[in-house]
């Protein structure tokens, strides 16, 4: 026997059944122009009787203007780029914004992909992370016509709108911090640099600053994937067990510092006396633990929130500084 496939609700049944026109149930749906309340009550009452479900891409492409906002982000499994939507989300449903996301697992081919996909939805703006995109993401987004955000990094040139801080300035001053502080035989524990190439960035940075003041990098532990809690233990443990003399490690992120900071634990290593650790990001947990992490603290929710208005407001294309903290914690 074959199954039919249930008929969609239209529009024109949800007015016959409220007893209104078309562009009323539309007006009382996008919640703009004027109706009354009793004219409200009949059409939502119409549309949970009926089940009907507002087709967004038609009225997206029908209309002036599209509400929609695209964010193709590398990765969910920390908490920045969830930062970064939640302020960019709180700004984008206050002025009747639809968010729509993809992660891209810091792949540019993927990137390049979810792009050409989200872009087929003719969005208002397309949000990504960093500047570095495969040639055919950056034309693509050129021909778009959509505004075009690239968060979290100002160390290059904007195709449209940057928003957030220099990562080569923030592996300066941590790499500055650490050697005031009278380390000198420092290590460093990273994730994929070719994939996250604003850690890249920071890393880079990071050695040209030790080499500059004559206490270059002595050892290095670069683990293959995604940063993690447990690759920043692993990463630690291996770097120890051939350079066991180091007193200062830099982590790419706070999650691997964390994994660093709990090797040292069960290890018995102690902080910062015997060995110290450095972070970036400035997460909540990394407050809670017993000795504070050292880290720079980045503004992941204003980066998003910033954005969100600037696309809101039809802003002129432009880079946004937001900066960022050095917090010299209780681990180095």
């Amino acid at each position: 026997m074959e199954l039919k496939q249930p008929a969609t609700v239209t529009l024109a049944e949800v007015a016959e059944a409220a007893g209104v026109g078309e562009s009323t149930v539309s007006r009382v749906l996008r919640n703009h122009g004027s109706f009354s309340g009793k004219t409200r009550e009949r059409v939502m009452a119409a549309v949970e009787r009926l089940g009907y479900v507002p087709n967004r891409i038609a009225g997206t492409l029908a209309s002036t203007g599209s509400r929609l906002v695209a964010f193709v982000i590398p990765s969910l499994s920390n908490i920045v780029f969830p930062d970064v939507l939640r302020g960019a989300s709180a700004v984008l449903e206050e002025n009747r914004y639809q968010a729509v996301f993809s992660v891209t697992d810091y792949d540019p081919g993927k990137e390049e992909a979810l792009v050409a996909a989200m872009l087929a939805w003719r969005p208002a703006a397309v949000m990504l992370a960093g500047y570095e995109h495969s040639d055919g993401t950056v034309k693509m987004l050129r021909a778009s016509g959509c505004r075009v955000v690239e968060l979290l990094d100002l160390d290059g040139d904007a195709l449209d709108i940057a928003v957030g801080f220099s990562n080569r300035a923030a592996g300066r001053e941590s790499a500055a911090f650490l050697l005031k502080r009278g380390y000198r035989r420092i290590g460093y524990v990273g994730h994929d640099l070719n994939r996250d190439t604003r850690a890249g960035k920071r890393f880079s940075s990071f050695c040209e600053t030790l080499d500059a003041r004559g206490a270059p990098l002595v050892a290095r532990e670069i683990l293959v994937g995604a940063s993690s809690v447990e690759n920043g233990r692993l990463g630690l443990e291996r770097l120890l067990a051939r350079t066991a003399d180091l007193d200062a490690v830099y982590f790419s992120n706070d999650d691997m510092a964390l994994g660093g900071y709990f090797h040292c634990l069960a290890e018995g290593i102690a902080i910062p006396s015997k060995l110290a650790i450095f972070g970036y990001n400035g997460l909540d947990i990394g407050r809670a633990i017993p000795q504070p992490l050292s880290t720079v603290r980045t503004p992941r929710v204003a980066t998003g929130e910033i954005a969100a208005k600037l696309v809101v407001a039809n802003a002129p294309s432009q880079a946004v500084d937001l900066g960022f903290e050095l917090i010299e914690g209780a681990t180095a």
